[in-house]
């Protein structure tokens, strides 16, 4: 979910259809099935409930969003974004910071808020293969960098972002707790050992589609697409050993015309029926602490949440500091 693919994203929500006008609100997001379901969970609830219209647009794009701010120009009024740009952009200005008296920090998971941001929902990469190709698919990161054990094609997610470093390394044998600062040489060394079996997918749907036909049958996948994959009747395997956590956050750009309608949403967002009506939709975890106790058992035991013994929780901090450099030796090295 990096802005690095935005360009190549097909919004699948309804679209931007007309100029917001003060009774209006912009909600920003990736498009496809995550999407549909924040639409339906939040923003037509939301305008039910408080008359405030909320428009879809996307997918997002943080060079958009710079421009927008720097121009003084701003159209999007809540955008959803991944963890480590909330918190770097915090930092340098381009977001509103946010009204806890109007959203309801005391609720949402510490891990995720910030003075500029709070979770939107958050994922788990996992290791996913296809049942009926691979009986007995990788259980570990160590699995699946061997090619000797599991020979073929595997895919990974393509762009710099939390997940796929901190896999290799895991791999590897770094302990879980010792992971940052994140060791890149280890790291690139232990990919180079995979890299021509390496199939990147570049969006949600396409990791599907590529597990689905076999192209590649195991890889690193957010939970959620396994779980709607699984619901279309693909016979698809799933370990959650050492899953890696990471979080979308919803963020106000600065110069909002629309900020305290921004806030009420925000707030209506990860309240706790939402974030449950969201969970329930997509299979990623809510933010909302008290969204669990909404849910039936069996829901609640397929989110990430249950998995926390085996669970690595990527650190959003360390990304948002180092994400520029990380991300120009990332590509630098695909590239090669």
């Amino acid at each position: 979910m990096t802005a690095a693919f935005a360009a190549g994203l097909a919004l699948t929500g309804a679209a931007l259809t007309k100029a917001a006008s003060a009774a209006d609100l912009v909600f920003t997001s990736w498009g496809g099935t995550t999407q549909d379901a924040q639409k339906a969970a939040w923003a037509d609830k939301f305008t039910a409930q408080s008359g405030v219209n909320v428009l879809q647009d996307g997918p997002t794009d943080y060079g958009k969003i710079k421009a927008m701010v720097e121009a003084g120009n701003v159209s999007w009024d809540v955008v959803d974004v991944e963890g480590d740009y909330a918190v770097q952009a915090g930092k340098n200005g381009m977001l509103e910071k946010l009204d806890f008296s109007v959203i309801d920090k005391s609720k949402l998971d510490p891990r995720f808020v910030t003075d500029y941001s709070v979770g939107s929902f958050y994922y788990s990469f996992v290791i996913g293969y296809n049942a009926d190709t691979v009986k007995d698919g990788p259980k570990t990161f160590a699995d699946l960098f061997d090619t000797k054990k599991f020979p073929g094609k595997r895919t990974f997610y393509k762009w710099s972002a939390p997940g796929v470093i901190e896999a290799a390394l895991l791999a590897d044998g770094v302990p879980a707790d010792k992971l940052y600062p994140l060791d890149l040489d280890r790291a690139f060394k232990k990919l180079d050992t995979i890299k021509s079996d390496i199939v990147w997918w570049t969006g949600g749907a396409q990791s599907q589609q590529l597990l689905a036909s076999a192209e590649a049958p195991y890889g690193i996948f957010w939970n959620g697409r396994l779980t709607a994959l699984k619901q279309t009747g693909v016979n698809v395997g799933v370990s959650w050993d050492q899953n890696i956590t990471a979080a979308d956050s919803l963020v106000v750009p600065k110069g909002t015309k629309n900020k305290e309608a921004a806030m009420k949403f925000i707030a209506f967002a990860t309240s706790a029926e939402a974030q449950k009506d969201m969970s329930v939709a997509t299979g990623y975890a809510p933010t909302n602490t008290g969204s669990a106790a909404l849910m039936d058992e069996a829901t609640r035991k397929t989110l990430p949440d249950a998995q926390q013994a085996t669970q690595v929780n990527a650190d959003m901090n360390y990304w948002a500091e180092h994400r520029d450099e990380i991300g120009e030796r990332w590509y630098a090295w695909q590239a090669k």
